[in-house]
Parts: structure tokens; sequence; C-alpha cells
């Protein structure tokens, strides 16, 4: 599946893809959480550096996206809008699926931890600062309006396979 098509199957999903009220002050609260994983991951166990690593990276990024007004709460699927936002780029993409992976290994599957780079969960999280500081309404705007065509393009394309599929409204 490529990234469009992953994006709009999580516009169609239940608690996926959605644009809401742009919401600054919880974006704030979640980069303040993003810096308190980010301190106490220098002080943890492995296990627990790989658990908040992610999260302070994950916490980061979703501020913006807060911020924006979007909301997701699938966490692949809020990964998946990286794209959207041009500072961010593909080694910042490969980092946040990695540590992804990590976390759910060590939190679900019991597996052995992963040493992790301090500096660059410090960096993601101190881009996303810069990013959450600076977007303006003009680009908000356009991430928003980007977003609600793949949104309205989704659901038009479910609502042509639910009526070829014979699974209309019935009138």
């Amino acid at each position: 599946m490529n990234n469009l098509s992953k994006i709009e199957w999580c516009c169609l999903m239940k608690n996926g893809i959605r644009i809401t009220d742009k919401n600054e002050r919880v974006g704030k609260e979640y980069l303040e959480s993003a810096d308190v994983d980010l301190l106490e991951m220098k002080k943890s166990s492995l296990k627990w550096k790989n658990i908040q690593a992610y999260y302070a990276c994950y916490n980061s990024f979703y501020a913006i996206l807060l911020k924006v007004g979007i909301k997701c709460e699938i966490h692949d699927c809020s990964l998946e809008l990286i794209d959207f936002f041009k500072e961010l780029d593909e080694e910042d993409r490969k980092l946040i699926k990695r540590l992804k992976i990590l976390r759910t290994n060590v939190q679900y599957y019991l597996k052995k931890p992963e040493q992790i780079d301090d500096k660059l969960i410090a960096r993601f999280v101190l881009k996303c600062w810069n990013i959450f500081n600076s977007l303006n309404f003009d680009e908000i705007e356009g991430i928003r309006n980007k977003i609600s065509g793949i949104i309205g393009k989704a659901k038009e394309k479910e609502s042509n396979n639910q009526k070829d599929r014979g699974e209309g409204d019935g009138g």
C-alpha cells in the first residue's frame, strides 16, 4: 500500500485521521509531555528508555497535528502524516518508525531493548518544537485543505465501492 492509499485508509477508520478544531494549548501540553519523556529517558533503564524515546518523539509530532487541527488515535496513521511537514525528512520518518517498533517489541513482546542515541531523540523533539512555533496561518490552512481533500476522496471512493458491491442506501 503506498503512502496515499494508507492515508486514505486511515481517513476511513473510526479513530483515524480527521479534521478537528485547531488546539494550540493542548498541542503545547503534548510538547511539554515530550520534554518530560526526553528528560526521564536519560535516567531510565534501557527498556523504559526505548518506550520513553518513542513517546517523546510521537508526542512532539502529535502536538503539531493538534495545532493544525488534525486528530488521529491510530499511531501508524498519525505517522503517515509526517510528509506534510517539509521540515521533517526521511531520516525523521525512519527514526520515529524504528522507535515505534522498538517500543512495541519491549512493551508487548518482552524483547531485548536496544541502545538509543539520545541526541537523535532530542534533535527530533527540538525540530518539532521549532515547527510548532513557526507554523503560520497559511501553512496550517494549506495542510488542512490537503488532508480534507484526501478525506473527501477516500469517502467518495468508499461510497463508490459500496455502490459497486450493492451496499448502497437501498434507495
